[in-house]
């Protein structure tokens, strides 16, 4: 990929214990390969707070989400909560999340899910933050929620979509922002995804990585322990540009705007 053209991954785990042995280098590789920026994902208070402190020692570079993701919403407790707030304060966090329902493998009580899913999308109205959303398995019950604080939310995005063309549309007549990752570039698993790219406004469409996770079956070599990162996002780019009929350098142009706007950077 041409080094002029620079991305913005939007969703990185960079904190997981997986990068805990080259978390520089990995940086290293990721400015080598055009990413320049990345959001990186907080899961639970704790992470969130890392996740900041990581963006406060790579200014411009990096900045971060709070949330709690929902397979640790049964410690969304009120303290919790309570520390997701000052960290939505700082000037480095640009989005509440990630949040959601994950009905897929229930490592939280659905209720728990839904209870501490409504917390952080008034968290987020409060604060006037863009929403990092996160949904398996949990369609129509994601979809009622999120449809009720939609107007009083800024802007939000259905982080690592993989669902059908009637969920995406239901995202999008919501006004929601849209994230592809490596999923697109498996073909077994993202078959289903790949027609569907053509159908998300460029004005809505975001790409990332959601590293270590996911890493894309186009990158050649494969990643030998299977661990994804941000220097692969141009292979995500790729599969996106194909399935969308636009030259690659226009959707990097498209997606790094969206992202900049979506996150307010500079």
């Amino acid at each position: 990929m041409p080094t002029a053209m620079q991305l913005i991954d939007i969703g990185v785990n960079l904190t997981h214990r997986r990068f805990d042995k080259d978390r520089m280098a990995v940086l290293d590789r990721a400015r080598d390969a055009g990413v320049t920026r990345m959001i990186v994902t907080g899961t639970s208070a704790p992470a969130s707070r890392v996740a900041a402190d990581l963006a406060v020692a790579h200014p411009g570079v990096l900045w971060s989400t709070a949330g709690i993701h929902p397979h640790d919403a049964r410690h969304a407790t009120p303290a919790a909560m309570g520390q997701l707030a000052a960290l939505a304060h700082r000037s480095e966090v640009r989005a509440i999340g990630e949040c959601g329902l994950d009905f897929d493998r229930d490592f939280s009580p659905r209720p728990d899910q839904e209870a501490a899913f409504e917390a952080q999308l008034e968290l987020a109205a409060t604060t006037g933050l863009p929403v990092f959303l996160h949904e398996r398995a949990a369609h129509a019950r994601f979809t009622a929620i999120l449809a009720h604080h939609r107007p009083s939310l800024a802007a939000a995005v259905v982080h690592c979509f993989t669902g059908t063309q009637a969920e995406l549309d239901a995202y999008l007549d919501l006004d929601l922002h849209i994230g592809i990752t490596g999923w697109v570039c498996d073909e077994r698993r993202g078959r289903g995804l790949v027609p569907l790219i053509a159908r998300i406004p460029a004005n809505r469409l975001m790409i990332e990585t959601d590293a270590p996770f996911l890493a894309p079956r186009n990158a050649r070599p494969r990643p030998a322990d299977g661990r994804n990162e941000p220097a692969l996002l141009p292979h995500i780019l790729a599969a996106v540009a194909h399935a969308a009929d636009r030259p690659a350098n226009q959707v990097a142009e498209e997606t790094t705007r969206t992202a900049e706007q979506f996150f307010g950077l500079p």
